[in-house]
């Protein structure tokens, strides 16, 4: 009964907007009611007219900007409102309507329907109330109008008394933040959680928070992410959502023990708080015995119409095992050589027909096109056809896939990577067996060298030794390293407090690049390992050659807020400030994590200011 007077209400209160936007008048309303607009509520002319002044009681008129031009209310003596002649009490007072209207229907309804500079003028008068803003910004992002809903929730945050803003805000505020997500606009998100930590009440600073801390997570910021849990948790002490939260980031750092005892920690305190439901609580029970599996399974299930296919394909890697055999050989200069056969290249053009997305041209930037909108065809395709996973070119172009949605996440190494490196392991032993070199650009090794770039990447944060292991491996083989595993192979070392090592292979690459000038990574490297080992005059003559190859990036590095510089799949200009940001969000928490380090460099850049 109630989901069909909904469907009566909201056809009436369209039509009705349709006839003000040709006369915002009173009486044309009323006259419309009566004639027409009964046959939206079945005929009921009685409840078309005491529904017409109700409606219209909250409708913005564009001829006042956007104010309401309010009815009073009549007496039971007085004439009704609806122009019948009768008193109240004898017409409109008589009728019951079937359900409730919204407060704010009217403005919600009015904000779908504004266009261009209409939508904007009714915005920017500060009329139209949070609620609506609220709900008409949520169909707007649900009918693919992301513009639309950025524009309306923009208007709800634009404020200048965040305080003002009502609970029914916090999903408003996480919508906006997706939409900007969405839409690419890195430093709008950016503006957006800064004000809400900033200015905005404690639910819309804890929200703020929790995606901050995300945001650290995912860029390996763990100290940013440590401090930002913790402000989080002084927030909103009581959020369920802490629980995964602080599960996540125990297991980014390596405490899957600690992980285990604060997730039954959540679960008592949540428990005995009545904070949670049964759901919640069977999941905490689940987090305390197993963070990583729990978060894991979570992450597969995340999908409802890709969990089905995402659990067959984490089994089908564990039950094919290794692989066959690469078909390697030595060519004319006497380097091993892979070369793809007719098989492997049959079974690719048939992967192809599912797999839309294509190799970028240059490795490290991954796959062009999401390879997850059209996952549930290739995932499909893929386990009906499980040979494939013996095509090293189609290996490629998975790992590549599952890197960009799982590689992030040290919980995934097992379900989905391990067994993936160990059949890559095995065809790199039958590689290293000739003991010749195996360089990139001979057959088809390319391949071998981007499913192995695509593997490191996505398991430096699951099996930080794995990841080492492949990269010391794939450089041994090619000591010209087009791919870059040397850089991944220093941030691992510095991760590890492998300092000397670290200084050896910067050494190294800078003997084979001798023509070439210095990464900024491998100086920003160097001073970095020089000042943990205490050579500090080495060190600050390193820091020296930094700010002359990026004048911006020692500056950043030092700075616990500075503004951020949106980061996208472009290689940003050398010395520019974009570069600097990209070495920031790569090595500040190497930085940060050395006691002291980061206020030598400021103790240098001041000085250095001063002469």
């Amino acid at each position: 009964m109630l989901a069909a007077w909904i469907d009566q209400l909201l056809g009436f209160a369209g039509g009705m907007l349709e006839v003000l936007r040709r006369e915002e008048r009173y009486p044309t309303l009323i006259q419309w009611a009566h004639d027409e607009g009964a046959e939206l509520l079945g005929g009921d002319i009685a409840l078309a007219q005491a529904l017409a002044p109700l409606l219209w009681n909250q409708t913005p008129l564009e001829r006042l900007d956007f104010d309401i031009e309010t009815l009073a209310h009549p007496e039971p003596g007085e004439p009704c409102w609806c122009d019948s002649g009768r008193r109240f009490e004898q017409c409109c007072a008589r009728v019951v309507l079937p359900g409730p209207i919204p407060p704010q229907l009217m403005w919600m309804l009015s904000l779908q329907r504004f266009r261009g500079a209409t939508l904007r003028r009714a915005l920017g008068s500060g009329r139209a109330p949070a609620q609506a803003l609220l709900e008409a910004g949520v169909i707007s992002a649900e009918s693919g109008q992301l513009g639309r809903a950025q524009t309306i929730l923009e208007a709800l945050f634009a404020t200048p008394d965040w305080y003002a803003l009502p609970r029914e805000s916090e999903p408003a505020f996480e919508l906006l933040s997706d939409v900007y997500q969405e839409r690419g606009f890195t430093r709008k998100k950016a503006a957006l959680l800064d004000s809400a930590v900033d200015r905005g009440p404690d639910f819309l600073r804890g929200a703020a928070l929790k995606r901050l801390c995300l945001i650290y997570l995912d860029s390996d910021d763990l100290p940013s992410a440590r401090e930002t849990f913790v402000r989080t948790l002084k927030a909103m002490p009581d959020e369920p959502a802490l629980a995964y939260l602080e599960s996540m980031l125990l297991l980014h750092e390596g405490q899957p023990q600690q992980a285990r005892e604060r997730a039954d920690f959540w679960r008592r305190r949540l428990t005995q708080h009545g904070a949670i439901d049964e759901d919640q609580q069977v999941f905490l029970e689940q987090l305390a015995r197993d963070p990583g599996g729990t978060l894991a399974e979570q992450m597969l299930y995340a999908e409802e119409e890709l969990a089905e296919p995402l659990e067959a394909l984490t089994r089908l890697l564990v039950e094919r095992g290794t692989g066959a055999r690469l078909s390697l050989a030595l060519n004319s200069a006497g380097r091993v050589e892979y070369q793809q056969g007719d098989l492997d290249r049959a079974r690719y053009q048939q992967w192809r027909r599912w797999f839309g997305s294509q190799c970028a041209e240059e490795p490290w930037e991954g796959l062009v096109g999401d390879p997850w909108l059209d996952a549930r065809e290739w995932l499909d395709a893929l386990c009906l056809h499980p040979e494939w996973l013996s095509t090293p070119a189609i290996l490629q172009e998975l790992v590549m896939a599952l890197t960009g949605r799982f590689g992030n996440l040290p919980w995934m190494f097992d379900p989905v990577f391990e067994p993936l490196v160990a059949r890559f392991e095995q065809w790199l032993d039958g590689i290293e067996q000739f003991q010749r070199p195996f360089v990139r650009d001979d057959g088809d090794n390319r391949i071998l060298f981007r499913l192995g770039l695509g593997l490191v990447i996505g398991i430096e944060r699951g099996a930080r030794s794995r990841a080492r292991s492949l990269s010391e491996r794939l450089l041994r083989l090619d000591r010209e390293d087009s791919l870059g595993f040397g850089e991944l192979l220093l941030e691992q070392l510095l991760g590890d407090g492998q300092n000397q090592q670290a200084l050896a292979l910067i050494d190294e690459i800078e003997q084979i690049d001798s023509d070439e000038p210095r990464w900024l990574g491998l100086l920003l490297g160097r001073s970095l390992a020089l000042y943990r080992l205490a050579r500090q005059e080495e060190a600050e003559e390193t820091l020296s050659l930094i700010a002359r190859a990026n004048p911006w990036v020692l500056d950043l590095l030092t700075r616990a807020n500075p503004r951020r510089e949106p980061l996208d799949s472009e290689t940003p200009p050398p010395g520019s400030r974009a570069e600097a940001w990209q070495y920031r969000v790569l090595m500040r928490a190497q930085w940060r994590a050395t006691p002291g380090a980061l206020d030598w460099v400021s103790n240098w850049l001041r000085d250095s200011v001063e002469n």
